[in-house]
């Protein structure tokens, strides 16, 4: 492992993204997993960079249709898994490991039509199994993209629930194909050389003694990249990384599982700051 140091990625995207426009403030939403989760003291600080996460429309037909969980609450959309718990993990995980200037909670963005988006460049979507992206949601996310955003999409297994994830992306990138993320790529060589990658387990592993859910039994690192070969998709299939920011402190889970879970992290965010 070669450790590089990260000074200054903050204020270039900052430079790139011009982040001086005004931003919502952050927010909180009813979760699959979660109620009170404690909020860190420094949620309304103004930093240069937070990770957002894309709150999006899923197969169920939510908001749509008046879903509800088995206590009778509105099914809140899969979009939540894992919210905030991860998050706030990762993000305190982001502070210590680099120079970034970043807040520890997360900003959940909509592709609602407005410029909103165009505020947090890096997203995050999580369950992307079970999305399903309307025409104007697919076009702004390809704007979104096009303009030098990145997505970042994780925990969603198998064949199933690929198609599902490929049909959406499809509408939003019918002229450009997913490929396989080469080990030669920078994306895996900004601060952490990973070299070294395996299938980061979701937590029905403790139960289920798998790596693996459905027939997702070999790890896939993807992507859709521009015309200048810059990674504006990053598809994390048949893993489970927001699992491992979430119990990462849990003596159950393993260490390995989360270390690589927070290296992968790192060397993606990074990345979209610096390319």
């Amino acid at each position: 492992m070669r450790l590089r140091t990260a000074l200054g990625v903050g204020f270039l995207g900052v430079a790139a993204w011009g982040f001086l426009r005004a931003q919502a403030p952050f927010k909180e939403y009813p979760a699959l997993e979660y109620e009170n989760f404690p909020i860190p003291t420094d949620w309304n600080q103004k930093t240069e960079w937070t990770r957002a996460r894309l709150r999006y429309p899923d197969i169920y037909g939510y908001p749509f249709v008046d879903l509800r969980m088995r206590d009778g609450k509105p099914f809140p959309g899969y979009w939540t898994m894992d919210y905030p718990r991860s998050d706030r993990h990762l993000m305190a995980g982001i502070r210590r490991l680099t120079r970034i200037e970043t807040r520890s909670v997360e900003q959940v963005v909509s592709l609602d039509g407005s410029g909103e988006v165009y505020n947090w460049p890096t997203l995050y979507a999580v369950e992307v199994g079970h999305w399903r992206l309307p025409d104007d949601q697919a076009r702004q996310l390809r704007e979104f993209l096009l303009r030098g955003g990145f997505l970042m999409v994780d925990d969603f297994h198998g064949t199933k629930e690929w198609n599902v994830f490929v049909e959406s992306m499809r509408k939003v990138f019918p002229d450009r194909s997913i490929v396989e993320i080469p080990n030669s790529d920078a994306i895996f060589h900004t601060v952490y050389d990973l070299d070294e990658r395996f299938q980061v387990p979701g937590a029905q592993y403790f139960d289920s003694g798998k790596t693996y859910e459905q027939d997702g039994y070999q790890p896939r690192w993807r992507a859709i990249y521009d015309d200048r070969g810059r990674v504006m998709v990053a598809i994390c299939h048949n893993m489970d990384l927001g699992d491992a920011w979430e119990w990462s402190d849990d003596a159950r889970y393993y260490e390995k599982w989360a270390s690589l879970a927070y290296r992968i992290a790192v060397d993606y965010f990074v990345y979209d700051l610096t390319h």
